[in-house]
């Protein structure tokens, strides 16, 4: 078994990942850390994990050397201390957005000022398994995604790596968890600092993400991204109205999308001509680490509407974590995220 520590555990994808991780076949949590708990039992602060660890919030001084190192800081704060977490393991997992840009210069655009550790940035790899799993299968550094850029890139890559896309509109729900467990109430800016904003309906730091990973110009990117807060405490739903350069029917699109994700474990296509959920839903993930993605065809108008679901906490942040960490290892990939989320909701 490695041993693994969590660096800023009392957030909520710390204590994702921390439950995860508790019952991972591979993995002895050894530490936890939180500066505003140091010294209280995990329990504390995830009392779903009451019973199951005896593990007390470290402060982040006491962090001793191990074999991973889980990053839940808020963003700015890996980044600022990447230097001393690489001495200390051999391999870093970071939750934060602090490595997911390849280009310096897309920090001081997205994330109002320059990146203090430049040069780390080519040793991470954007932690997405289904885009870069051999990257990820011989990297030490595996960033984060974030969770409406990973769930909008999974429903828009098959068609955006064949170069079907014009133009598309992209719409995401999210729920209130993506705020973050912050005891002050969120500002609804998504430019001040760092925290993730639950409503932008223009300039989305995740819209980053998307111009990397899709290829696009950064420009004139044709992508308009908007992120809207609705009725839920989990998931992302993302809504993505693709303009083609020709008409498509449904069954090219099936086939297109079973191509792709035939073999992802982790990605499932969700379009079912009756019943109740004939579309992905993000309440069925909840706890999963799941992508389910379905689309429906107007071929009159050369469109495909793409829609694609998670658990915002899961695939979007702690269990995407978890499968990077199996495809490092060279573990099955599916290695403790067997859970299949919840029915009725």
């Amino acid at each position: 078994m490695i041993k693994a520590a969590i660096v800023g555990g009392s957030g909520y994808a710390g204590g994702e990942l921390l439950r995860l991780l508790l019952f991972h076949p591979e993995v002895e949590v050894v530490q936890v850390t939180s500066e505003t708990y140091a010294g209280q039992y995990v329990y504390f602060v995830h009392p779903n994990l009451r019973g199951h660890t005896d593990l007390r919030f470290s402060p982040l001084a006491s962090l001793a050397p191990c074999d991973l190192l889980f990053l839940a800081l808020p963003h700015g704060q890996a980044m600022a201390r990447i230097s001393a977490f690489g001495q200390l393991a051999g391999r870093i997992v970071d939750l934060s957005a602090d490595f997911r840009l390849r280009n310096a210069v897309d920090y001081e655009r997205w994330y109002d000022g320059p990146h203090p550790a430049p040069d780390w940035l080519e040793r991470f790899t954007y932690g997405l398994p289904e885009l870069h799993r051999e990257e990820l299968a011989g990297t030490r550094y595996a960033s984060g995604t974030g969770c409406n850029a990973i769930v909008t890139l999974l429903a828009l890559w098959p068609l955006y790596r064949r170069g079907l896309v014009r133009e598309a509109v992209v719409e995401v729900k999210v729920g209130s968890s993506e705020g973050g467990n912050s005891p002050s109430p969120a500002s609804h800016h998504p430019e001040r600092d760092g925290v993730v904003r639950t409503y932008a309906p223009v300039g989305h730091r995740h819209l980053a993400e998307l111009i990397q990973e899709l290829g696009l110009d950064p420009g004139q990117p044709g992508l308009h991204f908007s992120i809207t807060s609705v009725g839920i405490v989990r998931g992302a739903l993302a809504t993505c109205h693709c303009l083609l350069h020709d008409d498509i029917e449904e069954r090219d699109a099936w086939k297109m999308y079973r191509d792709d994700y035939a073999a992802e474990p982790f990605v499932r296509l969700v379009r079912a001509r009756r019943g109740i959920h004939r579309y992905p839903e993000p309440k069925l993930l909840a706890g999963a680490n799941y992508c389910d993605v379905g689309f429906a065809a107007d071929p009159a108008g050369r469109r495909l509407v793409v829609v694609a679901a998670i658990d915002n906490l899961m695939k979007g942040a702690a269990g995407n974590a978890v499968q990077t960490m199996n495809v490092m290892y060279g573990w099955p990939e599916t290695l403790g995220l067997e859970f299949p989320g919840l029915h009725p909701i």
